[in-house]
């Protein structure tokens, strides 16, 4: 400054000052601002810049289509014209800048006007006004400052101008805004430009747009051992792929802790990963010298607004890893409406992503960052209260969805108006009622737990492979316990008795659960759970092959829910007594306990509920359809099998689908319909890879 080369102090000089001043809170805030802005002024005014590229990172990793692509872009072909501008988006820590630098490094052949490169400030509260940009721009292009226009439409004018007969590619980082960049964008000429910025700036127009993304595992894995090249070998590949997963592709992170693992031989990686893997120190290990990457998420988070700041702080609360605005409004005590627009401003900023099914989700490091400013800015009270209002409302839902399948209808506050809407919101928000119900289960609100666990009984049989329903169902036992329901508590347990029986096929363990809920019941007068414990049982003594015995058990429970006038579970008896036959070899028997079923679910005076209907009939026809081919009635049985697997499709039963298609593919290749078998087998690996069957999926693609 004293020698006149500079205008603004260095950062460690001001920092020095105010600490011999004694300076601090507010004032010191605002010093330390002032400063700062004198130093933006002075980089923007300084005669010796000539928006000179900065140097390329030799270790640069990945991003090959993404290069192609901006090649195609910008690469001059012909005759002058239009386009040729790239607008490359991203949140913070993408490596944005780093990606643009390198690919006008690589283009810098195809532009023998040179390449140009100027920082807009973006993320800073002062970003660069376009005056500024253009005068900075037209000296580098060699226009002596006494020829440069002094308002901003001749600047404008005058640069573009330049660029229409000059092969000039022009970077232009960190964009606040449209206005910012709008005027420094080439005309019809040969110029060209590539724009980086976290915003998406939408109102830009005939820009080609790129979105950069996390790197992929193993591009993020090359650019990790990239950067610690030259250490020891003694870092072992298992903590080099846990570092690569905890940054989660950001390269910023990778970066990060590539730079202090170089910089500090005598570490492990295994040791820095082991730090990393606390959550709640993990911001504060991703930082090397000047870099940090929650320094990255805070300009960003410096742009919204005071109260677009409280939503994003306290959607770190949700518990699962994706949402939707109804519950963004809950969390952030707004109306739907106003949700929408701050999770716009937020995938504006690049510090949520969204999907085309309207859903929202944080990077893994910007969660940790919104929990951090959350633990700053919010009291415990603000935090316990938004907590327990999430964890009330998830529940509420989970509850009145549930409720669509074991009454017919929800409850009114779910605010969900068909058995259609209840299964999608419960299968999309999985991850978010699940959290609800541990924290619930957590803090002793054992009612609330209990009721959710309950309603969910139904829908369980429609997403049976599902991995919720052992911890759903335990939840829900322990809740019962600690009230002291037996009744409830033996409800549970044969829930239990079933998780073990279908879903993780582990009978032994399901009859020690039908046992205990037998016992529960019997002391507490639960006919109907007494009838379910022997339900439960038939099933798991049918797996184990003591079918004298299932069969018994399936008979007093049919017996037993019917005199009690349970007709939805007195069906479900029928068919598990029809199946216990069938495997017993009395296949006559078994069809026509099935064709009685099937006279039942036909019955409109039956009083079975329309969703237990919906439920059952495609796999009663579907046990016909078995029967029938067991009988020897091979074409009958492929048509009775292929109705069903319709009705299947329809009701939304893909493991029980599964299972008819690869049944029907067999029958279709025992009456010599190659084709169509192998079709079938295909359609059957298919809809079992979607329920997590990967043995049965192998199995019958080998045959498809």
């Amino acid at each position: 400054m004293e020698r006149g080369r500079s205008k603004g102090p260095q950062h460690r000089t001001v920092t020095a000052l105010a600490d011999a001043l004694a300076l601090e809170g507010d004032d010191c805030d605002q010093f330390l601002e002032l400063a700062r802005e004198g130093r933006l002024r002075d980089h923007w005014t300084r005669p010796t810049g000539q928006c000179d590229l900065p140097r390329p990172i030799d270790d640069f990793t990945g991003r090959t289509a993404e290069l192609t692509w901006t090649t195609e872009l910008v690469r001059p072909r012909g005759a002058p014209g239009a386009a040729g501008v790239g607008l490359i988006t991203g949140s913070a820590g993408l490596g944005k800048t780093t990606f643009a630098v390198r690919a006008a490094h690589a283009l810098r052949p195809d532009f023998p006007g040179g390449v140009l490169f100027l920082d807009l400030f973006g993320m800073s509260s002062h970003p660069m006004p376009v005056t500024e940009s253009l005068a900075l721009l037209l000296r580098a292009l060699g226009v002596i400052e006494q020829e440069i226009p002094a308002d901003v439409a001749g600047r404008a004018s005058l640069y573009r101008s330049l660029l229409r007969q000059r092969r000039v590619l022009v970077v232009l980082d960190n964009a606040a805004s449209e206005g910012q960049v709008r005027p420094l964008l080439p005309g019809d000429g040969v110029g060209r430009a590539l724009v980086t910025s976290r915003r998406l700036l939408a109102g830009l127009e005939g820009v080609r747009r790129l979105s950069l993304g996390p790197l992929p595992l193993l591009e993020a894995t090359e650019l990790l051992t990239g950067i610690l090249k030259g250490r020891s070998a003694s870092d072992d590949g298992a903590a080099i792929s846990r570092l690569v997963e905890l940054c989660d592709g950001l390269p910023l992170a990778l970066r990060i802790i590539g730079n202090r693992l170089v910089s500090r031989p005598g570490w492990k990686a295994a040791e820095l990963a082991a730090r990393l893997g606390n959550e709640q120190g993990r911001l504060e290990q991703l930082k090397a010298g000047d870099l940090k990457i929650a320094n990255a998420f805070a300009m960003s988070y410096e742009q919204l607004t005071r109260s677009s700041r409280q939503v994003f702080r306290r959607l770190s609360l949700i518990p699962g890893r994706d949402f939707d605005a109804t519950l963004a409004a809950v969390v952030g005590g707004v109306d739907v409406e106003d949700a929408w627009d701050v999770l716009d401003e937020l995938v504006d900023l690049g510090l949520l992503q969204d999907s085309a099914a309207s859903r929202y989700r944080f990077h893994d490091l910007v969660r940790l960052f919104a929990d951090d400013r959350l633990q700053q800015e919010d009291t415990v009270a603000e935090r316990e209260t938004v907590t327990e209002a999430v964890t009330s409302w998830l529940l509420q839902m989970a509850t009145g969805a549930g409720r669509w399948f074991e009454s017919g209808h929800g409850q009114a506050a779910s605010g969900l108006s068909s058995p259609e809407e209840a299964d999608r919101w419960l299968r999309v928000n999985v991850d978010n009622w699940m959290g609800a119900l541990r924290a619930a289960a957590g803090t002793g609100r054992h009612s609330a737990v209990l009721d959710c666990a309950e309603s969910l009984d139904w829908f369980s049989d429609r997403w049976m492979h599902a991995p919720h329903w052992l911890e759903v169902f335990t939840l829900g036992a322990d809740a019962a316990a600690a009230l002291g329901d037996q009744a409830r508590q033996a409800n549970q347990l044969n829930l239990l008795a079933w998780v073990h029986l279908v879903p993780r096929d582990d009978p032994e363990t399901a009859l020690r659960y039908t046992a205990q809920a037998l016992d529960l019941a019997t002391r507490s007068g639960a006919t109907d759970e007494m009838a379910s414990a022997h339900h439960n049982a038939g099933g798991a003594l049918r797996s184990l092959g003591r079918l004298s015995e299932a069969i018994a058990s399936e008979t007093r429970a049919a017996e037993m829910f019917k005199a009690s006038g349970d007709i939805d579970s007195y069906s479900q008896c029928l068919g598990a007594l029809g199946t216990c036959l069938r495997d017993a070899g009395r296949h006559t028997e078994a069809l026509e306990q099935y064709l009685g079923l099937w006279g039942l679910l036909n019955d409109n005076r039956s009083g079975m509920r329309p969703s237990v209907v919906a439920f059952t009939r495609p796999i009663a026809l579907a046990r016909i359809g078995e029967c029938l081919a067991l009988l020897g009635h091979r074409s009958e049985a492929i048509f009775k099998l292929t109705e069903a697997i319709s009705l299947m499709e329809q009701a939304q039963l893909p493991s029980q689908q599964a299972r008819s298609l690869e049944t029907l593919a067999a029958l279709l290749a025992e009456e010599g319909r190659s084709e169509e078998s192998r079709s079938a087998y295909a359609r059957a690996a298919e809809v079992y890879e979607e329920v997590g069957d990967a043995e049965a999926s192998s199995r019958c693609r080998d045959l498809a």
